[in-house]
């Protein structure tokens, strides 16, 4: 079993910035491939961006340029620092695990979730 904690959402206005963090524990988490994904009323679940284990990355083309994901394996905790901040982010924000990396933009790939956490854009 893995477990998966978010946090660091909010409300900011559009422009600003924000830093998730996304705390794992359980089996040895710093084998897995961490992404986020977001998810808002009405709409399906999307990628965002995942590291993997040696710190290759990926991103979706909606927030490449803007966001930026990283990891502390001493911390077992995965960021996502997002910057320049639209309307259109304004979703829940989730974590998640993974130990296959060929389809990493794929939820359905991903065996553990987070709760997420709320990010409210104001335009």
């Amino acid at each position: 079993q893995v477990q998966l904690v978010e946090s660091g959402g909010g409300l900011v206005q559009s422009g600003g910035s924000l830093r998730l963090s996304c705390t794992t524990s359980g089996r040895t988490t710093s084998l897995y491939n961490v992404g986020w994904f977001r998810q808002s009323p009405g709409k399906e679940r999307e990628f965002v961006a995942v590291i993997s284990w040696r710190s290759n990355t990926d991103y979706a083309d909606s927030v490449k340029g803007r966001f930026t994901i990283s990891r502390d394996i001493a911390k077992n905790t995965v960021y996502l620092q997002m910057n320049s901040l639209k309307a259109d982010d304004t979703a829940v924000y989730y974590c998640a695990v993974t130990r296959t990396w060929a389809t990493r933009t794929l939820s359905s790939n991903y065996d553990y979730w987070g709760q997420g956490t709320q990010v409210t854009v104001s335009s």
